[in-house]
């Protein structure tokens, strides 16, 4: 990879997933489950990853803000890092290896380095600002990885999360995304959970994914990714600007599947 001025903050990432990884690998398919306040999962694993991240920045970046799903933090700083240790933490109880560790640096604002790793699967989708989005699978070299080339959405591999605040499964405060219409209007179909389907926008793989409900410690790594792959990406219901703290997120190859997807969703 290009030397970046971000190289420091990139290398340090990279780092942050590794200590995640020996976080939670004693931990997999051997790891009991609790539940936070809001209904959601948690596990030793998330909260020992987080902790060591923690533990990490407060040594190489201690001027810097930490924001993380397990232990909060400021949404505002010069210098912030948004932190998820476990993507995926149904996917991580059932056994499945489909999980991930995301870790950003946003420079003022805006979300200049992101990571994607997978622990059991040893693959990482990583990106600094104009540096390009890479792929690395075990101890190999980094191959450079670019989004699919734009096709009519009828052609399209489109993939989501699951169904819920969807026309099938509405959201308690009503939020009920079309999202059942692209099982009969896209090519192909498929339920990929949680960063794995922004990883596989990344490297061409997919051509749209859809998370309708998102926190921004779940978005905030996927963006420098997406978009030095050359991708896209918008909120469910297209908003641009501020979106790590948008709430859902669609991901795209180009700008033309991007629209149709979004016009799907929002039966325009």
């Amino acid at each position: 990879m290009p030397h970046s001025r971000y190289r420091a903050q990139l290398d340090c990432a990279l780092q942050l997933a590794a200590l995640a990884e020996q976080q939670i690998l004693p931990w997999y398919q051997r790891c009991a489950v609790s539940h936070k306040a809001d209904g959601s999962e948690v596990t030793e694993a998330d909260r020992g990853a987080e902790r060591a991240i923690r533990e990490h920045l407060a040594r190489h970046f201690p001027q810097h803000a930490v924001l993380g799903e397990e232990f909060g933090g400021p949404r505002e700083a010069d210098d912030l890092w948004i932190i998820d240790p476990l993507d995926g933490t149904s996917a991580f109880a059932l056994g499945l290896p489909l999980f991930g560790t995301l870790i950003a640096y946003l420079d003022r604002g805006r979300p200049v380095v992101g990571v994607i790793h997978f622990p059991v699967l040893g693959e990482t989708v990583y990106a600094a600002e104009g540096e390009g989005c890479w792929f690395r699978r075990g101890g190999g070299a980094p191959e450079r990885v670019q989004a699919a080339a734009p096709v009519p959405l009828a052609q399209a591999l489109v993939s989501a999360s699951g169904m819920h605040a969807s026309d099938i499964w509405p959201a308690a405060d009503g939020a009920a995304w079309r999202v059942s219409p692209l099982l009969q209007r896209a090519r192909k179909f498929r339920f990929c959970g949680d960063c794995m389907q922004h990883a596989l926008i990344c490297r061409g793989n997919l051509h749209a994914a859809i998370d309708t409900i998102m926190q921004p410690w779940d978005i905030a790594a996927l963006l420098p990714c997406i978009h030095e792959a050359g991708g896209v990406a918008s909120s469910a219901n297209g908003q641009r600007d501020g979106l790590v703290f948008a709430g859902s997120l669609v991901s795209a190859c180009s700008e033309a599947v991007l629209e149709e997807v979004l016009a799907v969703l929002n039966d325009r």
